[in-house]
Order: C-alpha cells, then sequence, then structure tokens
C-alpha cells in the first residue's frame, strides 16, 4: 500500500476505486508566512466539503484494541473491540470529526494465507492495520527481549546473577529492532505526514521513531511511556541503552505518568548523551540538534463512562448482593494485582499477617480478598511469586482461620468486569503495594465503583443511609500515588508501617474517609482518560507548529540517525563559498575562539598542533589579513603557545589583556583596573570547590573561573547556580559581573571586557589606522561568550561610519541556535576551512616543463 491522503485510503481499502484515479497531492507545497504551509493543490472537486481533510490520529501500540475467536461454524475468524482497551477510551479525547487508525498485533496468530483477508476486514470494519509478526520473532521480540530485559530493567531489576534475570542478549536486541521496523512499514502504508498525527505507546515500540523520522523528517510524533524509567545508574547498565535514548528523542513530545519518570529521563540524556534541558514557558525541553523535545508529565486516567456503564448493569448489582451477604459484619480489604515479583503480593499478606497479631480483636472480623489477575508472561520469577502467595496465604488462614472464616481469599481465575467492579464497591478499603509499578489504575476504579450510581444505589441500598467513602493504602512506589493526595502512602518493604496503615485505614471515622473520597472522586472524574488524550494531543501539536518553518535534514547511521532541524538563514559554510568572497576582497579582519574552535574542548592537550599554527602563520603572514585569537584564556598561556606566529594578534581574558603583534605592548582594559573584588570571590568559589568534586578554580589576572566539567552533571549544575546566587549577592556592590558559561562560573570585571567590545576595537582601529574599511570579516567561535563577537560585529558594521558592508562569515561549531548565519560541524572543519581560505592566500605557482622553458628563455 502506497501513503495516501485522507479518506482516499479507506477508499481504496474498501475497494470503491473510481474509473479514473485521483492524482496523488504533489510534493511542493506553497508556504506564505514561515510556518504556515498553504494547500494549493486540492483535488478540486464540485462538494465543497470534499476539500476539507479529516484530522487523523494514528495511534501505535504493541496489541489492537481487539479481540478475536473462529466462528465453530465457519472456522472463518471474528473479531470485535476490547471495550476494556485503553486505546479505544482514549478518542474520547479527539473531536467527532477525528478519524482514528489503529497499528499494531493481535493477540492471536493468524495464518499467512489469511493474512491479506484478515487484513482487509480490520481495517474496514475496525479501521485496524494488523502487523503479523512471524511466530519466532515475536517471541523473541515480546516475551524475550520486552519482558525479560526491558520490564525487569524498567522496574529496577538487574540480572546480577544467571538465576535472578536473563543477560542481555543481542539477539533478542535484534528481534526487538525488527519488530519496530516492521511496525514502521504498517505506519508507513497509512500515514500522510504533512497531516496526520503519530501516537505512540509504551516501551515496546522505543525504536520505532527512528525509523519514522528517517522516512518522514517533519512528522508528528508523540510517545507515552505507561512504564516507571529507571534512574540513571540503573539505565546505564542497558548496553543499548544510547539507541534507545535516541529512538525517544525522535519524537516531538515524550510523555510520562510522573516527574520522576521523567526527571530519570531527563538525567540519561545529561549523563549519556550530554544534552541539557530547561523549562520552557512551563514546558520542559531539549534541545536536539535544533529540534526542541518536549516532555509532559500527566498520568493517565479511567473512562468514567465505561466504568459507570458496567455498575448499572443488574449482574452487578446482584453480585453486590452476594458479597454483602458474604461478608456481613466484616471489613473487606481489597487487592487487585497481576501475577507478577513486582506487585508487592506477598509483602501485602505479610502485613496482614502482622496486623492480625497486633490487633487480635481483627481475628475473625477482618478480610483480605485478593483477586490475582493472569500473569502477562511466563518465568521462574513468576512461579516463584505464585508459590509465594499461596503459602503464605495458607500459613495466614491456617494461624487465624476457623471453618466458617478465612482472612486471606485469593481469587486466581478470570474475573468479570462486572464481578470485579462489585467487589470494588463493597470493599472498605483498598490495597495497592507494589514495589515498582507504572500508573496502576486500580485505586482510580475503586474510588469511582464507591462513588456508585443512582441507579446501583436504589438496587443494592448502598450510599442512601450516608455519603459514599472510601479509603486507599498505596505504595510511593506506584504512579498514581502522587496523584492521591488523600491516600495513606507507604513504603511496601516496611511491613509493620503496612499494617499500621491498613489498621488506620479500617477504624478510620467516617466522616475524614468521606472528605478523603471526595477530593479523589473530584481529581479522578476531572482527570479522566478523555482529558490525558486531549492534553497530550494539544501539547504534541503545539510541539510540531515550527516544522515548516525550519531547513531539516538527516544525519547519523542506524539507530543514531537523527534530524538537524534550523533556521532557514542558518546554513553550513562552505570551504568555495568563503574562498571566492576571500579572494575578492583585500581588507580582512578574522576572530577565532581558542577552545572549542581550533582546539577540541575535550583534548587533553591544550596547545594548538603543527597544523593550526601553520595556518595562522600563513593568514597572519598575509599583508591583507588582520588575524586576533580571542579567547577567555590567560595572556601567559596564549603567548607561549601561539609564539611562532609573529604577526597574530591576541585578546586575552575575554579582552581584558590584547596586543596586536609579539612586537607590540600588551594593552590593558582602563575601565576594569580595580580588581578587589577577587578577595571576596576566590574564597567563596574554593568553598564550592571543596564541596563539589571534580570541580577546580582558575585564577586569571582579570577574572576567576569556576569549572564543573569533571563534576557529575547534575550536581555540578546545581552547584553552579547556587555558586551564581551566593555571588551575586557577595557582589552587589562591586564593579564585577557574574557569568554562566558551558560548564563555567565566571567572575569578570563590569565594565569594558567582553569579546564584543575586542572585535568592536580591532574593526575601529583598522578603519582608523587606514582610513579603509575593512571588506572581508569572519568571526568563529563555540560558546556564548562568542555570541558577544557576533553581536560586536553586527553592531559596528551597522553603525553610520560604515559607508560599505563588507561580507560578513559569522559562524558556530555545532548546529545549535546562534546569532551567527553560519556553522561548521566541529574543530576539524574550522581548521580544513582555515586552511582552505590560507591556501587562497598564498596560493603555489603550478608550473609545466614548458612553462618553465619559455619563462626561463625570456629572462635571456
Amino acid at each position: 500500500m502506497a501513503s495516501r491522503s485522507c479518506a482516499n485510503f479507506l477508499d481504496l481499502a474498501s475497494g470503491n476505486l473510481l474509473d479514473i484515479p485521483r492524482s496523488p497531492r504533489p510534493l511542493p507545497r506553497v508556504m506564505t508566512v514561515p510556518g504556515i504551509i498553504s494547500d494549493v493543490d486540492g483535488y478540486g472537486s464540485n462538494d465543497g466539503d470534499s476539500d476539507v481533510c479529516r484530522e487523523r490520529k494514528i495511534i501505535v501500540a504493541n496489541m489492537l484494541p481487539l479481540q478475536a475467536q473462529r466462528d465453530k461454524v465457519t472456522a472463518k475468524w471474528c473479531f470485535s473491540l476490547d471495550e476494556d482497551s485503553l486505546l479505544l477510551h482514549l478518542k474520547d479525547g479527539f473531536s467527532p470529526e477525528t478519524e482514528v487508525i489503529y497499528v499494531g498485533s493481535l493477540k492471536v496468530e493468524i495464518d499467512a494465507s489469511e493474512q491479506e483477508e484478515v487484513a482487509q476486514k480490520l481495517l474496514e470494519d475496525f479501521s485496524c492495520v494488523p502487523t503479523f509478526l512471524p511466530h519466532d520473532l515475536h517471541k523473541k521480540f515480546y516475551h524475550g527481549f520486552c519482558k525479560q530485559q526491558l520490564w525487569p530493567l524498567f522496574h529496577y531489576m538487574l540480572p546480577m546473577c544467571p538465576d535472578h534475570g536473563d543477560r542481555f542478549d543481542r539477539g533478542l536486541w535484534q528481534a526487538y529492532v525488527s519488530a519496530n521496523k516492521i511496525f514502521a512499514d504498517k505506519v508507513r502504508e497509512v500515514i500522510n505526514p504533512d497531516d496526520d498525527y503519530v501516537w505512540v505507546q509504551d516501551y515496546h515500540l522505543m525504536v520505532l521513531p527512528t525509523f519514522l523520522r528517517k522516512r518522514f523528517h517533519r512528522i508528528k510524533l508523540g510517545f507515552f511511556l505507561h512504564s516507571p524509567f529507571p534512574s540513571s545508574e540503573i539505565y546505564r547498565t542497558l548496553p543499548v541503552r544510547d539507541e534507545i535514548l535516541r529512538g525517544l528523542l525522535n519524537c516531538d513530545l515524550i510523555g510520562f505518568h510522573t516527574f520522576d519518570y521523567a526527571r530519570h529521563f531527563l538525567s540519561c540524556c545529561s549523563r549519556m548523551l550530554g544534552l541539557d534541558y530547561e523549562s520552557k514557558r512551563g514546558h520542559i525541553g531539549l534541545d536536539y540538534s535544533g529540534r526542541t523535545v518536549y516532555i509532559k508529565i500527566l498520568p493517565v486516567g479511567v473512562h468514567m463512562g465505561r466504568l459507570e456503564s458496567v455498575l448499572n448493569l443488574s449482574s452487578t448489582s446482584a453480585r453486590i448482593k452476594e458479597i454483602q451477604k458474604q461478608f456481613e459484619g466484616k471489613k473487606m480489604i481489597l487487592g487487585v494485582d497481576d501475577m507478577d515479583i513486582f506487585k508487592g503480593i506477598s509483602l501485602k499478606l505479610l502485613a496482614v499477617e502482622l496486623l492480625l497479631q497486633q490487633h487480635p480483636e481483627l481475628q475473625g472480623k477482618l478480610v483480605l480478598v485478593q483477586i490475582v489477575n493472569p500473569a502477562r508472561s511466563t518465568g521462574k520469577d513468576v512461579q516463584e511469586a505464585k508459590r509465594e502467595t499461596y503459602l503464605t496465604a495458607e500459613r495466614i488462614n491456617k494461624t487465624y482461620g476457623s471453618p466458617n472464616y478465612e482472612p486471606v481469599i485469593l481469587i486466581d481465575r478470570p474475573v468479570a468486569r462486572y464481578e470485579k467492579s462489585a467487589y470494588y464497591a463493597v470493599a472498605e478499603c483498598c490495597i495497592v503495594n507494589a514495589v515498582r509499578d507504572g500508573m496502576n489504575l486500580v485505586p482510580y476504579k475503586y474510588i469511582v465503583c464507591r462513588q456508585g450510581t443512582p441507579y446501583m444505589d436504589k438496587e443494592t441500598g448502598m450510599n442512601l443511609a450516608s455519603p459514599p467513602t472510601s479509603m486507599l493504602v498505596v505504595s510511593e512506589f506506584v504512579g498514581c500515588s502522587p496523584s492521591l493526595s488523600g491516600a495513606i502512602r507507604v513504603n511496601p518493604w516496611d511491613i509493620d508501617a503496612v499494617a499500621e496503615a491498613l489498621n488506620l485505614a479500617i477504624t478510620m471515622p467516617n466522616s475524614e474517609k468521606q472528605l478523603r473520597h471526595e477530593k479523589h472522586y473530584r481529581y479522578i472524574s476531572s482527570h479522566d482518560v478523555a482529558y490525558w488524550a486531549h492534553s497530550f494531543m494539544h501539547d504534541l501539536d503545539r510541539a510540531c507548529k515550527d516544522h515548516y518553518s525550519k531547513r531539516c535534514w538527516g544525519i547519523g547511521l542506524g539507530l543514531g540517525f537523527r534530524v538537524v532541524s534550523l533556521s532557514p538563514s542558518f546554513r553550513k559554510l562552505s570551504i568555495d563559498h568563503i574562498v571566492s568572497a576571500y579572494k575578492r576582497t583585500t581588507r580582512r579582519a578574522i576572530f577565532l575562539d581558542y577552545d572549542g574552535t581550533v582546539v577540541p574542548q575535550s583534548s587533553i592537550i591544550k596547545s594548538p598542533s603543527t597544523e593550526v599554527i601553520s595556518v595562522l602563520s600563513t593568514l597572519c603572514s598575509d599583508p591583507k589579513n588582520t588575524v586576533f585569537i580571542v579567547s577567555g584564556r590567560g595572556r601567559n598561556s596564549l603567548s607561549e603557545w601561539l609564539s611562532p606566529c609573529e604577526m597574530l594578534g591576541i585578546a586575552a581574558e575575554h579582552g581584558y589583556f590584547m596586543r596586536w603583534n609579539q612586537s607590540t605592548e600588551w594593552e590593558t582594559c582602563p575601565l576594569a583596573a580595580d580588581l578587589d573584588w577577587k578577595k571576596v570571590v576566590e574564597p567563596v568559589m574554593r568553598l564550592y570547590t571543596e564541596a563539589t568534586d571534580g570541580s577546580n578554580i582558575e585564577i586569571k589576572e582579570s577574572a576567576l573561573v569556576w569549572h564543573h566539567q569533571d563534576a557529575d552533571p547534575d550536581f555540578g549544575s546545581c552547584q553552579a547556580k547556587e555558586l551564581m546566587d551566593h555571588l551575586e549577592n557577595v557582589l552587589a556592590n562591586e564593579p564585577a559581573v557574574v557569568k554562566r558559561g558551558q560548564h563555567i562560573v565566571e567572575v569578570k570585571p563590569q565594565q569594558g571586557v567582553s569579546k564584543g567590545l575586542v572585535a568592536e576595537k580591532v574593526l575601529s582601529t583598522m578603519m582608523a589606522n587606514g582610513g579603509k574599511q575593512p571588506d572581508f570579516v569572519m568571526c568563529i567561535g563555540d560558546d556564548r561568550s562568542d555570541e558577544d563577537m557576533f553581536e560586536g560585529i553586527f553592531r559596528t558594521i551597522s553603525s553610520p561610519y560604515m559607508s560599505i558592508v563588507p561580507e560578513i562569515f559569522a559562524c558556530t561549531v555545532g548546529q545549535k541556535p546562534s546569532k551567527a548565519k553560519y556553522y561548521l560541524d566541529d574543530t576539524a572543519d574550522v581548521v580544513r576551512l582555515l586552511q582552505g581560505i590560507a591556501t587562497a592566500s598564498n596560493p603555489k605557482p603550478k608550473y609545466t616543463p614548458a612553462q618553465t622553458q619559455v619563462s626561463f628563455e625570456s629572462s635571456l
């Protein structure tokens, strides 16, 4: 199938083809104003409404929201919507006109001979596109990499030994990548990349965004992680950590349930990829190759209508009455969990055992009903968890039970929705005791069912005499915990604390239970699944609004692929382009930063290479050139390292010291003579250096610099912010300014010292001395201080004293937002560019034997 626009794809799928097919939309589109793409290529049908394309959302998840079974008579596959699926519920957050297409796998295996027919049927009847992963691939992808490697790791379980989880398996990883590629291919079959939004769900598909972004650079792409995201100390153990991070960063918006999960992700990006993030008008954004990747923090909600409709069933009311009769005179605590090692079921049972031991008066009156959902994966760990659960329950019932009383009731069978809702409605308290979990909507469902409905209340007699109440005991390691401020939060590992929390929950006065219930119900009813989906798509739309106002191109190989997105006027500086301008000009000014520009920032050796010395010497020897190294480094280091370049100008310590060549004296900035503030600053910096491992102080003649490049990224950044605040307070009345740079905090004189002023002074002096204006200005730098230099050049050139406008080449190192109009990738690019113009400055003559003979004879 080929990608096509809007409803035309569904027309094709249903076979309703016209005799004369419509032409596909041409690729060229018109940009009327920056960022606004106009469709001037409509199909021009007579129907006024047919020009308007329905908004489309493509939801990509591991499993489609479908149930499947074979018809016993016809042996044909029959499908129906899974009414409990979150993917189905999130449609309520979209406008009624929105068309939603689902891409994912089926819960059953379809024979290859039936796949085409099934795919056609699912597309026509349910707007679903099945992936049909081969059996072996699906096993390695889902049960292998997802469930045996990603799932444990994201829940803080490391394979410390063969008996404690599976070690990383490269074959399973390749299966994961292959499965993600198949999902991406299915999305490509149905997407209209200019208009459709793609929303990828959960950890099964974390490299899928890379495949989609590689094919469609401006795709509108969001991702939501429904599981926890581990701290960097855990995540960094994953051998393919960078590939997965870069996969997620190929989205426009990444969603997490809690700030903790988002914070861990951001920390991983900072520590492993060196990316910085900041809050932009209330939204957290990561700059990734010129693209801003936004972070969304919003827990998912429940579908209120679906839960209430189940409560209104007569079967639910009947089951409620049966449960009420069964547990008459008893206090019922409810637990609903999947059978896996992270749900803390056995810890919960131990807390109940301790509660019965410490409070004998509750024996015979307290019952824990534990509903065990089927395990989502198979493995030795699941069997061990199940065995421990049954042994603990058996021990408790044997110790504290009687012929007519069991304190623990395990329901380990499929439980229908109506029956589960009945247990929710009757339970006096609900406990979620997971040691690590994603969102977990059990508490939300419990609150809604305790609220009830008018029909349920009338049929069962509940909530008629008094307002509804509820009590929640929730593990602090569960995603829903921060949202439930009225719950009793517990550490599931602290058995005593959990037992005490359960006792508090069942003995709390009804008035307080009612207040807590009302608070929870207000939040849950207003933050339902529709609110979650609408809020996410609204933010995704905002994150994508600048897609067509920037130029995009892809770089990187394989899963390291990313899209560079930059301003249309921001482009790579071509050697041919600058050499052409260089050759036709006669009075040139060249400004070069040092660290990160002519010498790699990461290099241990800070002295310039022989290539750099050679090219600088060549440029300086050209009488048409005025060449300056403008650096924050001290004058002694720079003059020693650059001594072979006799005609090179040096501006040290951001211009506090300046000389035009080796034969001239150093000039000192007269406005910054008062440096007494250094006596105040140095003790403060030493205090932070002692407290921050990996930091150091650089003492210059005119400035003090605190470096934290080798410190812990998070702690160093935090300390730098604190140091800035501290110094700004103590220097309030001093002639000094505090500046934050890349891994540095610098204090320097308040006036007269900046790279921008250096550029202005050099250009002004060139005009004053020779009376001739410069016709070529090149400036290359890599950090924030160099932005001052770019600004100073533009300010000088735009002054009324300049009668002609020179050729200006302001260039930053690295593809990032800048005042410069050009960029170069790295220091190697800078050296190649300098070598190119140096060759043009001092071209080597090309002789042929014939030319040599002619020249010789003529000289005679």
